[in-house]
């Protein structure tokens, strides 16, 4: 692997990957992945280096802090649940010191999860188990709104991951080019996939989208994901809306039917 060298583990004898810590001399852009299970860093590795990524890795969030602040990547992909030091706690000292895109791997079901790794800062979650047509869909759409560059010879992104025109509905702005957003002019911080199911919305206002429309505008096809995964990321965009405007009304649910967007 590209940035990786298997070194022997003293105590099991196993071969387990090291990172090495020298950015790639040939500019691409560097993925750092920090998961205790060998079997995910080395798939995932694989998938990101197919893509035109050179990849990091790293088997504990102790060895991770210091070199993702000594060496920063691109953008991290970590796990939770990890040895000496777990994810959340990596997170809260890389957020101490570094504004660096952070995806999260979370457990099936773990909504606490997933709302206190959003708190600390990071900018996206995916469950396990994942589809890594899905993590790599989010990484680029991070790395777009990151203003960093997609790496020379990458994939081309599928039709409908490609930036469009800047969405305008009342107060709402939407750059989907950086999936950014604003509410009558204040930033508003979506997750990837938040910004997806928003934009589903704000695109016909006034006409109610399924929960399966929602998930097919967010989620490949090769992702499933259950109505209350709709409904959450739903609760937690009205959460932030009104931290800006308490008085945010703008997405509507008709009970047993869907959602829908307001425009005011």
């Amino acid at each position: 692997m590209d940035n990786e060298t298997l070194q022997p583990d003293p105590e099991s004898g196993e071969h387990s990957p090291t990172p090495e810590t020298a950015p790639p001399l040939d500019g691409r852009t560097v993925i750092a992945l920090v998961d205790d299970d060998r079997n995910i860093l080395t798939s995932v590795s694989i998938a990101l280096q197919s893509e035109g990524y050179a990849t990091r890795v790293y088997s504990d969030g102790e060895a991770a802090l210091k070199a993702l602040l000594d060496n920063p990547p691109h953008l991290a992909v970590f796990d939770i649940k990890m040895p000496k030091m777990d994810g959340m706690e990596l997170l809260r000292r890389l957020r101490e010191h570094s504004a660096l895109p952070v995806i999260f791997l979370t457990s099936k079901d773990h909504e606490q999860d997933e709302e206190a790794g959003l708190e600390l800062g990071a900018d996206d979650y995916i469950a396990k188990p994942f589809s890594l047509r899905l993590l790599l869909a989010r990484i680029r759409a991070i790395l777009r709104r990151s203003d960093a560059v997609l790496p020379e010879g990458a994939a081309p992104q599928p039709e409908s991951e490609r930036p469009t025109e800047t969405i305008e509905r009342g107060r709402l702005v939407m750059d989907p080019s950086r999936h950014q957003v604003t509410w009558a002019g204040r930033a508003v911080s979506l997750t990837v996939t938040e910004f997806l199911i928003l934009e589903a919305l704000a695109q016909r206002p006034g006409v109610i989208k399924s929960r399966n429309q929602l998930m097919d505008a967010a989620y490949p096809d090769d992702v499933f994901v259950d109505d209350r995964t709709v409904d959450s990321h739903i609760k937690r965009m009205r959460r932030k809306f009104r931290a800006v405007d308490d008085g945010f009304a703008a997405i509507d649910t008709l009970y047993g039917a869907g959602y829908s967007f307001a425009e005011s």
